[in-house]
């Protein structure tokens, strides 16, 4: 089938593994959700991610990040941009998600990357998704 949007289903398949307090989540991979789950790995947000190589194009299977008694890591993750309504920011408007206590997600020329990246870069872009 068809995904008209493959970023937003990667989001919602990391929301609800989340919510259900899921270990790990299996994700069809692309080279841009594997920038994803980078940014996430690296802000942390998730614990991690490998790339499994199914013949086809790939699994990205994304390990989930609790505290000490099921508390999730991740309180929320918002697709922004939309394929029916996409949304660009400049540098020097690039939004702040929770006065700076979250990160943005930013399709870059220079590549994805977080919107202090973006801001430290002097880059604008397309913004993805919100993440707190």
């Amino acid at each position: 089938m068809q995904m008209s949007d493959v970023i937003a289903d990667m989001l919602t398949r990391i929301r609800n593994a989340n919510d259900a307090k899921h270990s790990t989540v299996d994700i069809p991979a692309s080279n841009m959700k594997k920038s994803i789950a980078e940014i996430l790995t690296n802000e942390g947000y998730v614990s991690g991610y490998e790339v499994i190589e199914d013949g086809k194009q790939g699994v990205i299977r994304v390990t989930l990040k609790y505290t000490g008694k099921k508390q999730k890591v991740l309180r929320g993750i918002r697709r922004v941009s939309k394929p029916g309504l996409r949304i660009y920011a400049g540098c020097e408007d690039m939004p702040r998600v929770m006065n700076g206590l979250g990160i943005a997600i930013v399709s870059t020329s220079k590549g994805i990357m977080t919107d202090k990246q973006a801001r430290k870069e002097k880059v604008g872009g397309e913004v993805l998704a919100f993440v707190w």
